[in-house]
């Protein structure tokens, strides 16, 4: 089955089951609009977690990027709603808010307010995208027409909320879409003051407003936030992030310092059969500077980070997808929430931080059963960070070696259990203070001079 090209540029790749949708009691305008999208068959992701949440539960939804996690929530929010109207063929009965969705980035926002769209083509609903960087009193007009579902930024949510731009108390469903990146920017407290926004004005309705956290991983400040805001929450964990991805090759190659990797990669981008290609740096200054160096090399390269006009970061995208450039540097931040077809390999410039931002960068590539590769290029004092990143993931990055760039640094000399290197620091330390002690033992005592 071939999906159209509106799925394919919109919605997240899948890995699709054998149970076809209408197996899953959707409402007839939604397995209507599925079908204009090409899309028949559910994911593993969608066949778990839609019955679930059609049952009122609050949900914990754990799964990889690109398994369908959007479509796995907004289709059960869109049909709760079309019950909740007596919908067929009826006019919206009220003028009311009944779903939000929090999610953390404005590309994310932008790509779920897409997907909504698409499904709501043959229902009289609305959805309203709230982010900022844009104009705050045109969201506003567009708040005053009622829309059913509005998708937003924690931040300009909140700053609607504040300024009384629409009404929370008949919100009966919000999602928290990538909720370990909400907790990881600092917008828990946010994300409560909404949540207490909503609480506030459903103490006296008799249904509990439904909550569903989505996210790629559920570590500590994810689920800290869900022991706070969740009614004892269901479960639902399909190929969650820490899961290897058997289509991407991950391969790591050993580089001397900054210009040795910058020669590696360009190597790469040189002799890589690839389409797309992402670049990934950890700060907005190296993205702007190994985009720059990239240039020079004749390399289509485009940047991308957090410190730029949503104009320009539209912009940017938008090249990336025409093919105009065809490798991105970005940051994590940045790449959070993209939906980007065919890239074929991403490159750790840097090395991630941690084990979840690693795989959310791989993330990129592999998708839909599409082969992928995964290149990190390690100096020596990034060796014991991969090292961890290997054993948290539990897997071994294969090494590549490219002969005519090869240094002088080809991993340390010994490793221990966990595949850090050994130091020697300590024990020479150790040894030092060692040798001092028996130094200062073995000199013989001056005699004292006897005072005049």
């Amino acid at each position: 089955m071939e999906t159209s090209s509106l799925a394919s540029s919109t919605l997240e790749k899948e890995a699709f089951t054998d149970m076809p949708f209408n197996e899953l009691e959707l409402a007839p305008e939604l397995l209507h609009a599925l079908a204009d999208m090409g899309l028949e068959k559910c994911s593993e992701v969608q066949k778990k977690a839609i019955p679930a949440i059609q049952e009122g539960a609050d949900i914990v939804l754990t799964a990889s990027t690109g398994s369908g996690k959007t479509l796995a929530y907004l289709l059960p929010v869109v049909h709760k709603i079309l019950e909740d109207y007596e919908y067929l063929d009826q006019p919206k009965k009220g003028q009311r808010v009944q779903a939000v969705i929090v999610a953390p980035t404005r590309e994310l926002v932008k790509q779920i307010a897409s997907v909504c769209q698409t499904l709501l083509t043959h229902t009289q609903l609305s959805v309203c995208p709230l982010i900022g960087g844009e104009d705050f009193k045109v969201q506003q007009k567009k708040l005053n027409r009622f829309p059913d579902i509005v998708v937003a930024s924690p931040g300009r949510l909140m700053e609607q909320i504040e300024a009384r731009s629409f009404s929370l108390k008949e919100v009966t469903q919000v999602v928290l879409d990538e909720s370990d990146q909400l907790c990881d920017l600092g917008s828990t407290d946010d994300v409560l003051t909404i949540l207490g926004h909503v609480d506030e004005q459903t103490l006296d309705s008799e249904e509990n407003t439904q909550i569903i956290m989505a996210s790629a991983t559920t570590k500590g400040r994810t689920r800290k936030l869900a022991d706070q805001v969740l009614n004892e929450p269901e479960f639902i964990t399909v190929n969650a992030r820490r899961d290897q991805n058997e289509n991407i090759r991950q391969q790591m190659l050993t580089a001397d310092d900054e210009r040795h990797k910058l020669k590696l990669l360009v190597w790469l981008l040189e002799n890589e059969d690839f389409g797309r290609a992402f670049v990934f740096v950890n700060t907005r200054t190296q993205a702007d500077n190994l985009c720059g160096k990239l240039r020079y090399h004749k390399q289509r390269s485009a940047v991308l980070h957090s410190d730029m006009k949503q104009s320009v970061r539209e912009g940017t995208l938008n090249a990336f997808k025409e093919g105009r450039a065809t490798i991105l540097v970005a940051t994590d931040l940045a790449a959070r929430g993209l939906d980007v077809d065919n890239v074929d390999i991403v490159v750790n410039f840097d090395m991630a931080r941690k084990g979840d931002d690693y795989m959310h960068r791989i993330g990129r590539t592999g998708r839909a059963g599409a082969e992928g590769q995964a290149f990190s290029l390690i100096m020596p004092n990034e060796w014991n960070l991969m090292a961890s990143i290997e054993r948290y993931l539990k897997v071994k990055f294969e090494r590549k070696f490219i002969p005519e760039l090869r240094g002088e640094f080809n991993g340390p000399k010994k490793v221990k259990s966990s595949g850090k290197a050994v130091s020697g620091k300590k024990k020479t330390k150790a040894k030092k203070k060692s040798a001092g002690k028996n130094t200062k033992s073995a000199k013989p005592k001056k005699a004292k001079t006897p005072r005049k």
